[in-house]
């Protein structure tokens, strides 16, 4: 297995990069969380991961270990391939990703391209443990959080604001401030509604 590429950056696209390593160019598959991260420079290291099948070797790369990591793990989640674990990672970063699995919150997960209801449920069923124990997420934090949304979602929606909106202004008070009251969250969330 490769575990990481240092070389020059010869291309750089949101989907993909291509690293020339002593006279070789390595066609690597990233996130848009590596490509935003990614300096424009000429030398680069990137995390990687190979894929091998039948048809093909797919070479994934990260600009972190823990990116490296997440995806990883996504792919031990049976029903989740490469492509929709590159996907869940271009659409959330590693934070929220284990945020969202360490508080079970299914509609996050099911947010990402590619990713069902069943598939989400099994990722959170398969990962919770592995994710609150690697990274030190703290169970009693998410659960309470989790809790918190819950009742302020219903809340607002007694109140006649759709539940898709809500729930965004909601996550993003949550990301911001995750020791917030429920009293708290329901008066930030009706400034910004």
């Amino acid at each position: 297995m490769i575990a990481h590429i240092k070389g020059k950056l010869v291309e750089k696209n949101p989907d993909h990069v291509v690293v020339e390593c002593n006279g070789l160019g390595y066609h690597i598959h990233i996130s848009l969380q590596t490509f935003s991260n990614i300096p424009d420079q000429e030398n680069l290291k990137l995390f990687t991961h190979m894929v091998i099948r039948e048809d093909a070797h797919i070479l994934y790369g990260f600009y972190s270990k823990t990116e490296r990591e997440v995806f990883k793990m996504l792919l031990s989640v049976s029903g989740v391939g490469p492509s929709i674990a590159i996907t869940m990672l271009s659409s959330m970063d590693t934070e929220e990703i284990q945020r969202a699995i360490g508080s079970e919150d299914v509609s996050k997960i099911q947010s990402v391209k590619g990713i069902g209801l069943k598939t989400a449920q099994r990722v959170i069923v398969d990962l919770k443990d592995k994710i609150l124990k690697s990274y030190e997420i703290s169970e009693d934090l998410s659960v309470s959080n989790n809790t918190i949304k819950i009742e302020a979602l219903s809340a607002l929606e007694v109140l006649g604001f759709s539940r898709k909106k809500v729930e965004k202004v909601i996550q993003v008070i949550l990301q911001n401030s995750p020791d917030i009251s429920l009293e708290e969250l329901i008066k930030q969330a009706l400034k910004n509604l």
